[in-house]
């Protein structure tokens, strides 16, 4: 059995890294609360652009537009959005996860990276990375978005890239965390669900041209969901924060409360053997 000031040392240790986790555990429901909230009111937003996109594209005859084919190369960008910070449990490894353990040839990618955590894990798988904007997803804007987009459109233009990809945690609620790959371009158009909600499959005229539409759209399509992926990203990591030190501070706790019983258990063996020696040296002079 450990002594009395082993157990004491340790159990001072383990009191200080609880106050640690108690504390982050804080900060991390005040942001969570902000996050949440941004990450609410973007939703309605995010998801009726991508379905509208979607929806519209099924009933346009398919166009003949760079937006709607795969390009010529076979490079595939990836957006990969995680955290600057551990101490997260799973939140980080399950984005980064989506790259590894998917479909796609390392060779392949070309990793956009909005994050150290992801930026640093691929580095040491061997991705490329071709770009990093860790300062992004302390405060995320809209702008950051558009400037994002911008890059990727110019280089899917110039037929640099092939594809492009979003990797990032879907916000469902604060316990809830989905880590979700979503395919940015070329744009897939959902042509069952078009159907059911119009019940025909009536062309789409555009007003103006196809071309000039399009141009206008799927820029602002494209940065919508990398918004949206940045927001949703803020508030899943903030929740995944907080969920990580509630239980490492429990946990703390249920150690603690086991070494004050053997602290206790050991001073009562201690006095008991001080009584044991003073009545039989007691005995003895007697």
């Amino acid at each position: 059995m450990a002594s009395m000031r082993d157990i004491k040392r340790r159990k001072g240790s383990i009191q200080s890294t609880q106050q640690i986790t108690k504390a982050m555990k804080l900060v991390s429901t005040v942001k969570l609360q902000r996050a949440k909230q941004r990450a609410e009111q973007s939703k309605a937003y995010f998801n009726c652009m991508y379905e509208t996109v979607t929806s519209m594209l099924a009933k346009t005859g398919g166009l003949n537009h760079p937006y709607l084919k795969p390009g010529d190369s076979e490079k595939k960008a990836v957006i990969v959005i995680t955290s600057n910070r551990g101490l997260a449990g799973g939140y980080n490894s399950n984005v980064v996860k989506l790259i590894t353990k998917g479909d796609f040839r390392k060779e392949d990618l070309e990793i956009y990276a909005i994050g150290k955590k992801g930026k640093d894990a691929l580095q040491r798988y061997g991705y490329v990375i071709k770009d990093e904007n860790s300062d992004i997803i302390e405060e995320p804007s809209y702008v950051d978005a558009m400037e994002i987009s911008r890059k990727l459109l110019a280089s899917y233009a110039a037929g640099e890239i092939g594809e492009i990809y979003l990797a990032y945690t879907g916000f469902k609620n604060t316990v809830v965390h989905e880590p979700t790959l979503l395919k940015l371009l070329p744009v897939e158009a959902a042509e069952e669900k078009a159907a059911q909600e119009t019940g025909s499959k009536a062309m789409m005229n555009f007003e103006p041209e196809d071309d000039e539409a399009l141009n206008m759209i799927i820029p602002k399509y494209v940065t919508s969901l990398i918004y949206g992926g940045l927001v949703e990203a803020c508030a899943s990591e903030n929740g995944a924060r907080m969920q990580a030190m509630d239980s490492a501070t429990t946990n703390a706790e249920e150690m603690i409360d086991h070494l004050s019983l053997m602290y206790n258990r050991a001073r009562q063996g201690s006095i008991t053997q001080e009584l044991t020696e003073i009545i039989a040296g007691a005995n003895a002079i007697s």
